[in-house]
């Protein structure tokens, strides 16, 4: 009985310094519950593939039962603990302003007043770069610098995350910088070193053009590269010629889940 007191106080002291996040993505939508004080993710995370068409109600149905699920766990969190929920857009005050590789109706929606009132229950969203950046910033490869810190996501696209004395400055959209005529993204982000079948050399060579021009701009204290990609950081990164240091990320897949998690919490008051 002892044994089983012990067990019970110390999920219950879990659950109270803890936060779900949910990463929405065009393939597939996973949830976790984060341990706010460590950056993990307490248990496995929950996986659905993203609905087809993947419209605000479908999308909000699967988020939904996620939660329900996790907060099932003897571990859940209570029904005032935030949910933070990625999502692949431009978010201002809570409305998706753009849609990326997500069905066009979302743009327009409030996704902050779908999602709580889906749930009963504190609701944050925030875009997807933004949010692994902010988990990488408190918890991964930029802890404890300070000063500016940029945390660039190769993809699809190019995401970005702008984060400045441990605070994030919201939709830095750095992808959409133009270089030489082009979209910067169209030209070094890992879509593009695949479409044009670029070998390592030729990859660095675009990303030397953007980190330096990006250098240029803002003068960051350190670069910290995401994506899928970064796993092999060791082909890329050493061939570029930077005065910034730029290393690889470190959380990865779980970042987005994790970002949200702590950007719910900061903004409800439960964390700073």
């Amino acid at each position: 009985m002892a044994t089983q007191d012990a067990k019970n106080s110390k999920a219950a002291k879990r659950a109270a310094r803890s936060a779900i996040g949910i990463d929405i993505g065009g393939t597939g939508i996973k949830g976790g519950i984060v341990d706010l004080k460590k950056g993990d993710l307490v248990g496995e995370r929950i996986r659905y593939d993203t609905p087809r068409p993947s419209t605000p109600e479908a999308v909000a149905e699967v988020v939904a039962r996620i939660v329900t699920e996790l907060c099932a766990r003897p571990d859940g969190p209570g029904p005032e603990r935030p949910v933070g929920v990625t999502f692949p857009a431009i978010i201002r005050h809570g409305v998706a302003r753009s849609a990326a590789n997500v069905d066009p109706s979302w743009i327009g929606t409030d996704v902050d007043s779908l999602l709580t009132d889906k749930m009963s229950r504190p609701v944050q969203v925030m875009n997807d770069a933004d949010a692994a950046g902010l988990a990488e910033a408190r918890y991964g490869a930029g802890a404890g610098v300070k000063g500016t810190l940029l945390v660039i996501t190769l993809g699809t696209g190019i995401g970005s995350a702008f984060i400045f004395n441990g605070k994030l400055v919201p939709n830095a959209e750095l992808g959409h910088l133009e270089l030489d005529g082009h979209d910067a993204e169209t030209k070094a982000s890992a879509a593009a070193r695949e479409r044009e079948d670029l070998d390592w050399e030729e990859y660095a060579k675009r990303l030397q053009r953007y980190f330096s021009h990006v250098e240029f701009l803002f003068s960051p204290e350190l670069f910290i590269v995401g994506g899928g990609i970064s796993k092999r950081s060791e082909d890329f990164l050493p061939l570029l010629q930077l005065a910034t240091p730029i290393i690889p990320a470190q959380l990865r897949n779980n970042a987005g889940i994790v970002g949200a998690a702590l950007q719910s919490a900061i903004h409800f008051g439960f964390a700073k």
